[in-house]
């Protein structure tokens, strides 16, 4: 299998580039993301019981929310080859079945020597921010000729 180049390489990176993606999460992303990460809370899962919560309805999983970063990192900004090395999360507000999440990464630093990048880390929904926080990635060197 030949090897995918990434969207962009390190060198091709610079401040202020961004990249995003929305997804609608429908029920099914909900069931599948409680299962693969066992987390069966009942505030995602009952919403019998989340009407007893300060919510008052259901609330997509915060993780599921997050994970879309990890969608715009590994597939748009720096693309294909991205390894995260670590993520910042700061939850602002819930997040609601049927509702459409943005998930925007925006480069604030590139260390060149290290193939290290630094990037803000952003969802939305409805132009309100939902998560705010911050990632460093391996993004991948340009291959020496």
């Amino acid at each position: 299998m030949a090897a995918l180049r990434p969207a962009f390489y390190t060198d091709e990176l610079f401040v202020g580039q961004n990249a995003a993606l929305s997804k609608t999460i429908t029920e099914t992303d909900i069931i599948l993301f409680s299962a693969v990460s066992m987390d069966t809370n009942a505030i995602h899962l009952d919403e019998e019981y989340a009407k007893t919560t300060r919510f008052g309805t259901r609330i997509v999983h915060g993780m599921l929310t997050g994970s879309l970063i990890s969608s715009v990192l590994a597939n748009r900004l720096p693309g294909p080859g991205t390894i995260f090395l670590s993520q910042s999360m700061k939850f602002l507000a819930p997040v609601h079945p049927g509702e459409t999440i943005t998930a925007t990464v925006t480069v604030t630093e590139v260390i060149k020597e290290k193939n290290r990048v630094r990037l803000e880390t952003v969802c939305s929904v409805n132009d309100k921010r939902v998560l705010e926080g911050e990632a460093v990635v391996l993004s991948v060197a340009r291959p020496q000729k």
